[in-house]
């Protein structure tokens, strides 16, 4: 029998995997460090720049939370750091708060990652990880979408060098078309170039790399690490062209040295104005992180824990709050670098925090001269992928529902906002759930010729007792669909004075709460009265032992059958016998 591990041992999944780390361990990790910090550079000083914070506190948000990551999470080959989404989000929650190049803009996003940490790390305490099943797909990919333009839109001001801004895409617009007089040629050709060799990369790199006899994992990674390419070479060009002593906007001069550890703004009205906000982020953050963990992990036959995940995502984003930086998450795109790179376990993120420092240490002198419209060409590339419009069409094909649900987000993020739509969007798919189970499928069925089965008979042909009236409910039964039940049972025993029984069939219901056990007991209670009585079948043993606790089944007019087919053999023997020898036939009907 394996030993039970203390519970601290539990907490630390360092211990997992550093007591069988070998050379070969080493040698992978190192690898995929090299490869995954030079596409790190430059999307951290890029996210920074998207958050409205200055660019080396992307390098900082991009340091400690790696190493506390490495020694907390459960996923090998997770990256986490700054993405674009909670970039954005970040800078619609702190732009409500503090001027952007203040010092009070800085403490505010440093706060905003200590609550979102907190929040993360007593969600996971609790358990507390199925409350991200709130944001359905629908909504997260709607939600993305519209982040993704929204990011695209507010990055072409600095591909044109013109002022702008805004939180929403009719505000960005405004503001491009205001200073569109003052487009800068210098800007508009780096940032256009970037991005026409961003994009090139993109779709052509791989292939002719895979024609020159590179393998496909090598190609992927060289695809990836493009933008360190473009980085260099505009940054060269300005450089040598003196674009900087020109007007042409930089990322300027970046403070050598890594950040003190230091608190944030210890202010309750600020938290109090951030607390919403935060909580937003964490979901948002952490559905992202799961899926990327949880994705990688199924290539390798890992396994991750969701909760152990919220605790591990939670000390992250108070590291890169105590290093002065913002909130992070886990990395789809450079999570992807780690896993093709070969990463085998976090000790590949720890040292690509190692890295990222010594380049901070090191590299913040050549990078003066980087044009900001090619972080914006990286950005746009970036953000451009995670847009997918084509979902909407997919989605309403299947569930107009979840369409509904998936436009709205998409419309209320892109004109109201991040937080405002994905709120909208969480909203609406409670309500459409809601309405969804307080409609519950109900189905009259009958037995399929020639076996125990039971089917729906608007969909099959199948044979039905006069006397029996057997009804499926396809949903657990709660007060908002008591009422559904009650109707559905008295309208089919109204319309049949044959019949002498009613069962109800269960096998899909997983609760009954207070509001439909009262209504179970009108419907035993008016069927008694008009001579019908209620049976049950296929009832659950979880909902049996409920059940047991009221007298609903004392007072049961009829009996619990543990089948379908155990009911109507009692209550129709002789045609549940015949039906039973019938020989068996195709029984779907077209409808």
């Amino acid at each position: 029998m394996t030993p039970r591990r203390p519970a601290w041992h539990r907490r630390l999944p360092l211990f997992d995997w550093a007591s069988g780390y070998d050379t070969g361990m080493l040698s992978a990790d190192a690898m995929a460090a090299v490869i995954v910090t030079l596409m790190l550079i430059p999307q951290s000083l890029a996210y920074a720049l998207l958050a409205g914070l200055p660019a080396q506190v992307g390098l900082y948000a991009s340091i400690a939370p790696l190493l506390v990551y490495a020694a907390l999470g459960t996923s090998r080959t997770l990256a986490v750091g700054p993405v674009a989404v909670i970039s954005l989000m970040t800078a619609a929650a702190v732009g409500k708060v503090a001027p952007p190049g203040t010092p009070e803009y800085l403490g505010a996003a440093a706060a905003l990652a200590t609550l979102s940490g907190l929040m993360l790390a007593a969600m996971g305490a609790l358990r507390l990880g199925f409350l991200a099943s709130f944001l359905s797909h629908p909504v997260i990919g709607g939600f993305i979408t519209a982040s993704g333009i929204l990011i695209a839109a507010s990055q072409l001001r600095h591909i044109l060098g013109v002022p702008g801004g805004g939180e929403t895409l009719p505000q960005v617009m405004d503001a491009l078309a205001a200073h569109i007089h003052g487009v800068r040629l210098d800007a508009l050709l780096i940032g256009a170039g970037a991005l026409a060799f961003l994009v090139w990369a993109r779709r052509n790199l791989g292939p002719l790399l895979a024609r020159r006899g590179w393998q496909a994992s090598r190609a992927a990674i060289a695809v990836r690490a493009a933008p360190v390419l473009a980085v260099v070479g505009t940054t060269l060009i300005a450089w040598s062209l003196g674009l900087a002593d020109r007007g042409l906007a930089v990322v300027g001069a970046i403070p050598r040295g890594l950040p003190v550890p230091s608190l944030p703004p210890l202010d309750p009205a600020l938290w109090a104005s951030l607390a919403l906000p935060a909580l937003i982020i964490s979901v948002v953050g952490y559905v992202e992180t799961i899926s990327v963990a949880q994705t990688l992990a199924a290539r390798r036959r890992e396994r991750i824990d969701p909760d152990q995940e919220l605790l591990a995502l939670g000390g992250s984003n108070i590291a890169a709050a105590l290093a002065g930086g913002f909130p992070v998450t886990g990395g789809f795109a450079r999570s992807v670098v780690n896993f093709d790179a070969g990463a085998r376990t976090p000790a590949a993120g720890a040292m690509t925090a190692v890295l990222m420092a010594v380049g901070t240490l090191t590299l913040t002198g050549a990078l003066y001269h980087l044009p900001q419209a090619t972080l914006a060409a990286t950005i746009i590339v970036a953000v451009l992928s995670l847009v997918d419009l084509g979902a909407l069409a997919r989605v309403w094909r299947y569930s107009r529902g979840d369409a509904s649900a998936m436009a709205l987000t998409i419309v209320a993020t892109l004109l109201q906002g991040v937080e405002t739509g994905i709120a909208a969007g969480v909203v609406l798919s409670l309500a459409i759930h809601l309405y969804r189970s307080s409609r519950p499928h109900v189905a009259v069925v009958g037995q399929v010729p020639g076996t125990e089965h039971f089917r729906n008979v608007a969909r099959h042909e199948v044979v039905t007792a006069p006397e029996v009236l057997s009804i499926r409910i396809d949903e657990s039964l709660y007060f908002p669909n008591a009422r559904v039940l009650e109707d559905a049972v008295y309208d089919r025993v109204a319309a049949d004075r044959a019949v002498r029984h009613v069962v109800l069939m269960c096998p899909a219901v997983n609760a009954i709460d207070s509001s439909a056990l009262e209504a179970l007991e009108g419907i035993n209670s008016q069927l008694r009265d008009a001579g019908v009585t209620l049976h049950l079948s296929e009832v659950k043993g979880p909902v049996m032992d409920r059940l047991r606790r009221s007298a609903f089944l004392h007072d049961l007019t009829g009996q619990v059958f543990l089948t379908q087919a155990d009911a109507m053999a009692a209550l129709a023997p002789d045609l549940t016998a015949r039906t039973l020898r019938m020989p068996r036939r195709e029984t779907t009907r077209r409808t």
